[in-house]
């Protein structure tokens, strides 16, 4: 892992938002205090670094210019040249790669950076300077080669942060966890208008967010937030979207609210490309005309022989929720079997690299419970219609999938329900487990979050695949090796102040060649 120690990096960190200009070819960041600024006084880098889709030879690196973040970004109408460079050291004396690219104003003077030619599986630092400005400095790490003998791995995935509901003080823990990857499951922000009362509030008009300018305001107002830009500079993150990137519980080009589909059309187009704009993504997941402004974002990552990862996208090609999208009774629909959540295309790439994948763990990064929990009222089966459990033939396939390749170790990582959960994945609800699903509560979404023992007991006695059920807050931290995957589930005592502790609520471990978690 060449762990980097919290003091070095985070001094590293300080240094790259208050730094010096470039003297030379091997100057440093660390070799001065003088804020730097653009030519006419004002920081141009508010909403900090990132870097993501590591590949065995390189990444992505990502900033966005923006001295004026909630009010478009306050940039020029002009492309503006800007410098990065990459080092092995943290304090960026050994330059092992530099270039300059145009930020420009077509795309909110965001830049996406792909590197290629590095080494594999070690960490690097980068920055970006622009004008007489540079940015914080950040760490990136490439992947082993896919035939690498790599023995383990950390990562953490987390979803759902609602900016108004709490502080990220879960993602300033996270940055301290010494990960080499994040996984984001979704609902990096929330499209809902700003509401009285919350701890913090958002920018802008006073209805939902539906224009370009109206999501890029809303992803800068969330990304100058210090916790989110720390967590993004401490690691690659690996991201996708769920529905409130553009609008809740929409489904592929239909609205949930009853929205005219033509200006939904719209409004999905403005949300992805601003999405495009905000993450770090390769260009293979750039925006395109055509059809409908698509961005593919399910994609596939090889960690050595440990582990292959399959993202995915369960928004952008599904069909409707065939029982509405709420939580209710069963009905015929739930069994059509036209209903999908993945589409044909995204589907046949996730079963045919589940088959063909050689790693001895398949972890498949995605949004909603794929387990079919019963929220059993008065006696009567109800289900969440908006999970797999609406669309049963497409949930069947997937998991008879999983259970074609009895070793292959299969874990689904799963956001949404602002909950944590620990399942086996049975066809049925009393048949054998295929597979173990871990899905994570939010990061802030539904405030302070706690223990609900009686709910708690309710929810198990009706599902009795449930191993772990707890309504607090943070994110999962999984620990990786041939003979096991261990996960942590870390807990803050609170959003809705900042500053709290965190601890490890739960830890559940799945065996190699078991499937099922067990806690530990």
């Amino acid at each position: 892992m060449l762990p980097l120690s919290r003091r070095h990096f985070l001094s590293a960190l300080a240094l790259g938002s208050a730094a010096a200009p470039l003297i030379g070819p091997q100057s440093s960041l660390a070799q001065s205090r003088t804020p730097l600024r653009l030519r006419d006084g004002r920081n141009p880098f508010t909403l900090g670094v990132a870097s993501g889709d590591p590949s065995s030879d390189g990444f992505v690196l990502w900033t966005r210019l923006a001295p004026d973040p909630l009010h478009g970004g306050g940039m020029p109408s002009a492309p503006v040249r800007v410098r990065w460079e990459v080092a092995t050291d943290d304090a960026l004396r050994q330059i092992v790669r530099r270039g300059s690219t145009l930020a420009t104003p077509e795309w909110a003077h965001a830049i996406h950076v792909e590197l290629t030619g590095l080494e594999p599986d070690r960490w690097y630092w980068y920055r970006f300077v622009a004008e007489e400005a540079a940015s914080p400095i950040g760490r990136a790490r490439t992947l082993p080669l896919a035939a690498g003998g790599s023995t383990q791995l950390r990562f953490a995935f987390a979803s759902c942060q609602h900016f108004e509901h709490g502080h990220f003080t879960a993602l300033r823990h996270l940055s301290e966890e010494e990960l080499s990857l994040v996984f984001h499951l979704g609902d990096y922000i929330y499209e809902y208008p700003p509401g009285d009362g919350r701890v913090r509030r958002h920018a802008g008009p006073s209805a939902e967010v539906v224009t370009l300018d109206d999501y890029r305001n809303r992803y800068a107002q969330c990304k100058a937030d210090p916790d989110l830009q720390a967590a993004h500079a401490a690691c690659p993150w690996i991201v996708t979207w769920d529905d409130h990137e553009v609008a809740d519980n929409y489904a592929g080009t239909s609205p949930a609210g009853g929205e005219p589909v033509e200006g939904f059309v719209q409004r999905r187009a403005a949300a992805y490309r601003a999405y495009y704009e905000h993450m770090p993504l390769r260009r293979a997941s750039k925006p395109t005309a055509v059809p409908a402004y698509e961005t593919r974002v399910y994609r596939g990552f090889r960690y050595g022989q440990l582990a292959s990862f399959f993202v995915l996208d369960t928004r952008q090609y599904r069909t409707p929720q065939p029982c509405g999208d709420n939580t209710t009774w069963p009905c015929e629909a739930m069994h059509d079997p036209r209903a999908t959540l993945l589409g044909p295309q995204q589907e046949a790439w996730l079963f045919g690299g589940f088959r063909a994948s050689t790693a001895r763990w398949n972890v498949i990064p995605q949004q909603v419970m794929l387990a079919k929990v019963n929220r059993r009222q008065n006696g009567r089966d109800r289900f969440t219609m908006d999970h797999w459990a609406g669309y049963e033939v497409s949930r069947k396939r997937l998991v008879e999938c999983l259970a074609s390749r009895p070793g292959a170790n299969p874990v689904v990582l799963t956001g949404d329900v602002h909950s944590n959960w620990v399942n086996d994945v049975r066809a049925t609800s009393d048949g054998p487990t295929v597979a173990t699903e871990l899905v994570g509560t939010s990061l802030t979404t539904g405030g302070d979050g706690q223990d609900v023992p009686r709910l708690m007991e309710a929810v198990l006695s009706d599902n009795p695949f449930v191993r772990f059920y707890n309504e607090q807050r943070g994110y999962v931290v999984c620990h990786v090796t041939p003979a096991r995957l261990q996960a942590d589930y870390r807990v803050v005592s609170g959003v809705t102040t900042p500053g709290a502790p965190c601890g490890t609520r739960a830890r559940f471990v799945i065996e190699s060649g078991r499937p099922g978690a067990e806690r530990a």
